[in-house]
């Protein structure tokens, strides 16, 4: 019999510190692109990017952070700090170099964190898209997005109705209510069952508190931001703060997007991403 080669063989895990492992999608062969999603879904969002960038001749990583999708679930820290050394881990542990970090949602404050803790250790290049940052909640200096009590109400709502707190999410996580079809909305809120309510909360508790404009001088790579123009969840102001405060960064809007532009408009997305990377 023919030696199974076990090298070829991924790990669809990776632990990351004792007792937590974090599920891995690992496709593709040559320069990486490591995807990191959002909140409070999983690295399965990517299904429809994963192809194409296989297909034309790159690595696809996808990370699903710890709390979400089938990654484990511990009680603890889930602040962009602990996140950012989970990633750390999984890129030192696969041995991965001169990688494009691709962001969206709260997983681009997560890459913006990381770049800024990590020096952009492993990355070359940097995509944001949608990202939720440079911060997600209004202070005095910083008028835009949404107002801190509407994050403590998400946080009630997911101590008492998290399904509600889902499918209210859905209702704006697009352009209008029926941009994306239902069988795309049954499974993206299946994904977002399958996260833990306790890292949900304590995600939202990051999203409300963490100021990244600090980090964000931090970073010199050329860096892409993409944002959809009506987006309801992380308004287009945040993509124009970015612009103004990421060095050598181009923003590219999204006119017929929502938040979800990856799967609105997934063929642009796509070839604006292949473009840059």
């Amino acid at each position: 019999m023919e030696k199974l080669n076990t090298d070829a063989i991924r790990a669809e895990y990776i632990e990351v510190e004792p007792n937590v492992q974090l599920h891995i999608t690992d496709a593709g062969e040559g320069r990486a692109v490591v995807m990191i999603h959002g909140w409070p879904l999983s690295d399965e969002m990517y299904e429809y990017q994963y192809n194409d960038l296989i297909n034309a001749g790159f690595r696809a990583v996808g990370i699903t952070l710890r709390g979400f999708g089938k990654s484990d679930k511990p009680y603890g820290v889930y602040n962009y700090d602990k996140h950012a050394s989970d990633i750390k881990m999984v890129l030192s542990k696969l041995k991965i170099n001169d990688a494009v970090l691709v962001g969206f949602s709260m997983g681009g404050s997560i890459a913006i964190r990381y770049m800024s803790i990590y020096n952009g250790d492993h990355i070359s290049k940097l995509v944001l898209c949608g990202a939720a940052a440079p911060i997600w909640t209004q202070r005095e200096d910083f008028p835009y997005n949404l107002p801190k009590s509407a994050v403590d109400d998400l946080i009630k709502l997911n101590n008492s109705d998290r399904p509600k707190l889902l499918s209210n999410f859905a209702k704006i996580f697009s352009a209008t209510e029926t941009s994306l079809n239902e069988g795309i909305g049954a499974w993206l809120n299946g994904i977002g069952l399958s996260a833990s309510s306790y890292a949900t909360a304590q995600c939202l508790v990051a999203l409300r508190d963490t100021d990244l404009r600090p980090d964000m001088k931090k970073i010199a790579i050329p860096t892409l931001i993409i944002h959809g123009k009506r987006d309801k969840i992380c308004s287009f102001d945040l993509a124009e703060q970015m612009k103004s405060g990421i060095q050598n960064s181009q923003l590219v809007a999204f006119e017929n997007s929502g938040h979800s532009m990856f799967l609105e408009e997934t063929v642009k997305f796509n070839k604006e991403l292949l473009n840059f990377i």
